[in-house]
């Protein structure tokens, strides 16, 4: 159990799953001091929005993007209870999911997976301000109330059904949440962005470029959380756990 200290005196830090297969997020966490077990969880992503969309016909950019998370999370969480994920998991084990797409004239963008879709994105985007809507779901095992104490900060908000257990396939306190950050990119040029789009770097990020890579070049600002550009936002993953009495100094590994 983590909490007690080991035959070496050392306190076991609690583990994370991150259900995911984002290079990049897994590169946040390790930079922030935790090794999670990584479970990819196969999500239909076309299918979850269509069932938000049954239940809410005008969802919000924060809707989707939670949502997503939130199926991945609990996806993840089902997997491990049915022992099909992979990897041998604590019973107090954090799962943790998230889901970003770039605001842009209203519509969400995801990822473009082709380099032709990434030219015609970027052509769109280039010398324009959009807003990166990014989503995390955590669900923490055998946690107690939600401590609400404080309002939330004016990037991060907590989604509706924030705090309740989800199903069977969500074995704990569920709690999801949004970070949204403003992405100035820079006016470039075409053969800039076709060499960009040849590299394939951009096709499996939402809005089509990365923050901490080659894209870098080409973002001149952004207004708000880098890690969450970068793909998993600690602040609002650290808000979330809080809500659970738990620190997120429980999962360094150092």
């Amino acid at each position: 159990m983590s909490g007690r200290p080991d035959a070496t005196g050392r306190t076991p830090r609690r583990r994370l799953v991150l259900a995911s297969s984002s290079p990049s997020r897994l590169s946040v966490l390790r930079s922030a001091g935790v090794e999670p077990l990584v479970v990819v969880p196969g999500t239909d992503e076309d299918a979850a929005v269509a069932a938000l969309r049954a239940t809410t016909p005008d969802p919000t950019p924060a809707d989707i993007v939670t949502r997503l998370a939130r199926a991945k999370a609990t996806a993840v969480a089902r997997m491990l209870r049915e022992g099909t994920a992979g990897v041998q998991a604590p019973a107090d084990a954090v799962i943790l999911a998230g889901d970003s797409m770039l605001l842009i004239d209203g519509e969400l963008q995801g990822k473009p997976h082709t380099e032709e879709a990434t030219v015609d994105r970027w052509r769109h985007q280039r010398g324009r301000t959009a807003e990166l809507v990014t989503g995390h779901c955590v669900i923490v095992p055998g946690a107690g109330s939600p401590d609400a104490t404080g309002p939330p900060d004016a990037a991060t908000s907590p989604a509706p059904g924030t705090g309740t257990p989800d199903g069977p396939d969500a074995p704990g306190a569920v709690e999801t949440g949004t970070s949204t950050t403003r992405v100035h990119f820079a006016d470039v040029t075409d053969d800039e962005i076709r060499a960009y789009a040849r590299t394939g770097e951009p096709w499996g990020c939402a809005g089509a470029f990365t923050l901490e890579a080659l894209g870098g070049w080409f973002i001149d600002r952004i207004e708000g959380d880098p890690s969450g550009v970068i793909g998993l936002s600690l602040p609002l993953v650290r808000r979330l756990l809080a809500r659970r009495h738990l620190s997120v100094t429980d999962l360094w590994h150092l």
